[in-house]
């Protein structure tokens, strides 16, 4: 059974994924930061703030086909 905290996180992740896939990446990144309220320990959300804050700085161009390149290693 899933923990009712767990359900929030799921959903505020789900929320952050398509407004990331529709490249709004500030607004994504608040709701990843709204799953790690909820669970600080949630690694996809840290890994996602990361790359929307990536994007808001460097945006990727408008045919981005919602893949995530890395440029460092």
């Amino acid at each position: 059974m899933i923990s009712e905290q767990k359900k929030r996180v799921l959903e505020l992740f789900a929320e952050g994924r398509k407004l990331y896939k529709l490249m709004r990446f500030g607004e994504a990144a608040e709701r990843f930061k709204a799953a790690l309220a909820v669970d600080p320990e949630d690694k996809p959300s840290k890994v996602y703030v990361e790359r929307c804050l990536q994007y808001v700085e460097d945006p990727p161009d408008e045919d981005w086909d919602g893949v995530y390149v890395m440029k460092h290693k």
